[in-house]
């Protein structure tokens, strides 16, 4: 299950990143985080903002309501989700990890 926490401007969404994939997409559950994998390489951040890009697209969202927290440099990352509760971020999730 992934941990997805109360924040006051939202929730908090922990993400597993595999970036540098052949296909871009959720790829389910890692480690209690999302699985997402984005086809930009790890340099400069680029792979950061294709989380972000990925993100807002996948849960409806305007990219401004989604923010890099923590793990700019690592796999595993935490993203401020805005204007969400935990039950609607659970619900679009649950329908995208399947089908």
């Amino acid at each position: 299950m992934i941990g997805i926490i109360e924040h006051a401007e939202g929730c908090i969404l922990p993400v597993h990143a595999q970036p540098g994939a052949r296909k871009a997409g959720i790829l389910g559950e890692h480690a209690g985080a999302l699985k997402v994998a984005v086809t930009a390489p790890p340099e400069d951040g680029r792979a950061n903002r294709a989380l972000v890009e990925l993100l807002a697209k996948a849960l409806n969202l305007k990219r401004s309501q989604v923010q890099l927290l923590s793990g700019a440099t690592s796999r595993e990352k935490r993203f401020l989700i805005r204007g969400l509760t935990r039950a609607v971020i659970e619900s679009r999730m649950a329908s995208l990890i399947n089908g």
